[in-house]
């Protein structure tokens, strides 16, 4: 009962705001679900100053010996992917959570509300995939982008070079989003100058891609992830995986006896080499 009742508080402070709606504090740590961890700070390119926790597998599970990076959405923090990384632990996953500037404990950052997201948080992306491979330098090295993650995320992959890149949510057309939130919610969102050169992203990202997508996704449709997919080029190996569910809410729906169960079991049949 009080694990459902911490489920459904982390639903609420992760939930998709489509629009930065950071928080200052986190709903628990890792302990709170019985996770293994280390506190650590990470400084990024622009001397800012980040915290993250490194999360280990679960002790019963077999070490495979890869380290998920986890660029999360835009509202919370990153104790909202705390139950992300205890389903990762639970099947042998390393798992790196870390706040965004001005987000959580992270060092303070000035935020427009209005604005979908900041070309400064791929720095906090690069600090954070830069650290997971010094601390694992015999792991492969991934990241895993959750909606506004799937922006900087695929930033980051197409200069960085992670050993594989999965998103969930991805935005993949951001003008469409921007015009989206106007007609149904009345809400005005921005975007960031660098935002005209990110149609070009995608084509640059050579590493193995999984693309997760909601079959009932209006925030970030399930055509702007298979549009990804479609556009693949001779040695770009990327796979679509749609799931019945709306926005992030393929965790949640691929849950079998244990949380997210299903999902990290695709995730692992893609890193394999096989179909999600």
């Amino acid at each position: 009962m009080v694990r459902a009742l911490l489920f459904c508080l982390a639903l609420l402070t992760a939930g998709p705001a489509l629009a930065l709606k950071p928080a200052a504090k986190w709903w628990a740590k890792p302990t709170t679900l019985g996770l293994s961890y280390r506190q650590l700070e990470l400084t990024t390119a622009d001397h800012v100053k980040l915290v993250a926790w490194l999360i280990e597998p679960a002790a019963k599970a077999t070490d495979r010996h890869t380290t998920m990076v986890v660029a999360g959405g835009d509202a919370g923090n990153m104790a909202g992917s705390l139950y992300t990384a205890w389903a990762l632990a639970e099947a042998g996953y390393r798992t790196l959570l870390f706040d965004y500037r001005g987000f959580g404990h992270s060092q303070a950052f000035t935020i427009d509300a209005q604005r979908l997201y900041y070309e400064e948080f791929a720095l906090d992306l690069r600090a954070a995939l830069a650290e997971a491979r010094h601390l694992a330098p015999h792991d492969q090295v991934g990241i895993l982008g959750l909606s506004m993650g799937g922006i900087v995320g695929s930033e980051v992959a197409a200069r960085a070079r992670p050993d594989f890149l999965i998103t969930e949510g991805y935005p993949g057309n951001l003008t469409t989003i921007v015009a989206y939130q106007k007609a149904t919610r009345n809400h005005t969102v921005t975007l960031p100058a660098e935002a005209a050169a990110y149609p070009q992203v995608a084509a640059r990202v050579r590493c193995p891609w999984l693309l997760i997508a909601g079959t009932q996704d209006k925030n970030t449709p399930l055509a702007d992830s298979a549009a990804v997919v479609l556009a693949a080029r001779r040695g770009q190996r990327r796979q679509l995986l749609a799931v019945d569910c709306g926005h992030l809410g393929a965790q949640e729906k691929l849950t079998e006896k244990l949380f997210a169960e299903g999902y990290v079991r695709a995730i692992g049949h893609f890193l394999a080499g096989g179909k999600a």
